[in-house]
């Protein structure tokens, strides 16, 4: 296959020359500063770019949604940033959303709508769900058949929006060989980074939760923690570093997991 440049379009820079894409593809700020869920970003805007989707970013006009403000208790931190990106959304007449975060998706679809900003907010894996469904994405599980894979809903995915089958089509498409934990879908566990959580020590307790979490997922014996947002890969993938797994068990988003299985 041929390898295709890359290339991030800007929203400002197609208004200048009066196009309008299609998508927001909003990335969101561990996307656009974590190291780590860089890889992520870079998988989904190949497969983007594989797909010849008409998007966009914000790239440095992109801020915060607020969403760790509001869940901290710091309403007025949040509003103040929602109410910012409401009128970059205006200025550029944006109606279409991706996101890769679930914890951004389930606030500009959700909340929101609170403060007069209502739009079609569209999480990547339904995207690729659907890309899949109408035969635009054709999947091999060649590239992944030695590969076991076990998924974790992240909340903001799983018990705040519902999304539970998307993952599980793609994933099942990329491999024969998928096993749940034993707490999945909506009894799911969480990672323990949700409602802020990232961003303060760890509360008394015989045992952090995403320690919890991280048992579960090495008790299926798969190769890989299937996973679906920046929060839930960077505490399973402490929880691996912690249990001294990274030889044994490997956390990708899933994502990356179709970027591997397209050779992108």
């Amino acid at each position: 296959m041929e390898v295709r440049k890359i290339d991030v379009p800007v929203m400002a820079d197609l208004y200048a020359r009066g196009q309008k894409p299609e998508y927001l593809f909003w990335v969101g700020c561990a996307g656009a500063i974590d190291d780590r869920y860089k890889k992520v970003t870079r998988a989904f805007v190949k497969i983007l770019t594989f797909l010849d989707v008409s998007f966009a970013v914000l790239g440095k006009e992109e801020s915060c949604t607020g969403d760790p403000a509001r869940r901290a208790g710091n309403e007025m931190l949040y509003q103040m940033q929602a109410l910012q990106n409401i009128e970059i959304f205006k200025q550029y007449q944006i109606n279409k959303i991706i996101t890769i975060c679930p914890h951004c998706y389930n606030i500009f679809k959700n909340e929101y709508p609170d403060l007069g900003a209502d739009y079609e907010v569209i999480n990547y894996l339904q995207f690729l769900d659907q890309c899949i469904l109408e035969g635009k994405l054709n999947l091999d599980q060649k590239a992944l058949k030695n590969v076991t894979i076990t998924y974790h809903d992240p909340c903001y995915l799983g018990r705040a929006n519902d999304i539970y089958f998307q993952p599980r089509s793609i994933l099942k498409k990329l491999s024969s060989n998928i096993v749940e934990m034993n707490r999945n879908r909506s009894f799911a566990f969480c990672c323990g980074a949700g409602g802020a959580q990232m961003f303060k020590e760890a509360e008394k307790g015989n045992k952090e939760v995403f320690i919890e979490r991280t048992e579960e997922a090495l008790k299926t014996k798969a190769n890989v923690i299937a996973t679906a947002c920046p929060f839930c890969m960077t505490m399973l993938t402490d929880g691996i570093k912690y249990k001294n797994k990274e030889e044994v068990i490997k956390n990708f988003d899933i994502a990356e997991l179709i970027a591997q299985s397209l050779n992108l």
